[in-house]
């Protein structure tokens, strides 16, 4: 039986976070940067959004998402899960980095990962197609860009996922939007206003 990729489009929400821990006083563990809430999320058509908690670490499952190498392994960094009642979810990654410099670095290898990541999807899994698309930047803070992502096996599987990376000053920001489907009918519009909220909440 062929392995299935799913281009990470039904997240696993119940996620164990790598914790960021400090054996020092509260005062020493890194403020999290605003998140987005439910509400800044592309509206489903009929299903609200519940947004979880914001938790401390890269989540564990993100090691395994060609899509988003650079990611795992940063301590400073927080996530949240967000989901309806179908097929749709979505996950916000937030990382900051010791200085400007590093985060524009982590922003173009993220960059990088995205774009190439339909080509390894392929090369991993042969029974399963994969498209990227470019849905250009965004004029906000540090600057932000919009992708697509959609994979359908040979057994008929579709996936479809938009991400977008941001960046104000040394903190950077992954959104994930992930369901089931094609690119038909995807909220591109909505989902660059979230990603355009996403940064400009990293304040």
């Amino acid at each position: 039986m062929p392995k299935r990729t799913r281009a990470g489009a039904l997240i696993t929400l119940a996620v164990t976070g790598l914790a960021v821990a400090s054996a020092g006083p509260a005062g020493a563990v890194p403020k999290a940067p605003g998140f987005l809430a439910a509400a800044d999320l592309p509206p489903h058509p009929t299903s609200s959004w519940t947004a979880g908690k914001v938790t401390g670490g890269v989540p564990e499952d993100t090691d395994w998402d060609i899509c988003l190498r650079a990611l795992p392994g940063h301590e400073s960094a927080w996530h949240r899960d967000f989901r309806t009642d179908l097929d749709t979810n979505a996950r916000q990654i937030t990382v900051v980095l010791p200085d400007t410099r590093s985060a524009k670095q982590l922003t173009s290898w993220l960059n990088k990962d995205i774009k190439s990541c339909p080509g390894r999807i392929e090369l991993k899994d042969p029974d399963t197609e994969a498209t990227g698309k470019d849905y250009g930047s965004l004029p906000v803070e540090e600057g932000a860009h919009v992708y697509g992502v959609h994979t359908e096996t040979s057994s008929g599987a579709s996936d479809v996922r938009l991400l977008s990376v941001g960046r104000d000053g040394r903190t950077v920001t992954v959104v994930n939007w992930a369901q089931l489907g094609g690119f038909e009918g995807v909220p591109v519009k909505a989902f660059k206003k979230t990603a355009t909220t996403a940064v400009n909440k990293l304040h």
